[in-house]
């Protein structure tokens, strides 16, 4: 029976956390949509300035892959839109002709800093933080 109640807690904890990012991310999404932007658009804006602070800076998208929770191909597709809206910019990586480098626009930028207070709004309101 202990084990019947362990696992109960469990999948009660697990489905509480599947809960809290289901509703963080629609807040999320809420939020940023008035700036043409989803979670997933901005999840991958904030991980390109983190990664490339400074104007200029390349990341690959392979390391965006692992950090972002999306498929490589919807990731690609992603990206895809992002650059349309000028927010990115994609080269090939001359080193290893597979690669894609991609790069944080100044309006990618530009706009990533002004929603940023919006989105970590959002994460300390709903993660209590």
């Amino acid at each position: 029976m202990a084990v019947d109640t362990a696992e109960a807690r469990l999948e009660e904890r697990w489905r509480d956390i599947l809960s809290v990012h289901a509703r963080t991310m629609c807040e999320i999404d809420r939020v940023l949509h008035p700036h043409g932007l989803g979670a997933s658009d901005f999840e991958v804006l904030d991980i390109l300035a983190s990664a490339s602070p400074e104007e200029g800076d390349q990341c690959r998208v392979q390391n965006l892959v692992g950090r972002v929770h999306l498929s490589q191909s919807a990731l690609s597709r992603l990206i895809g839109r992002l650059e349309k809206d000028g927010l990115v910019e994609r080269s090939v990586c001359m080193e290893d002709r597979r690669g894609v480098w991609v790069t944080l626009t100044a309006k990618g930028r530009d706009l990533h800093a002004g929603v940023l207070p919006l989105q970590r709004a959002v994460l300390a309101r709903m993660l209590g933080g």
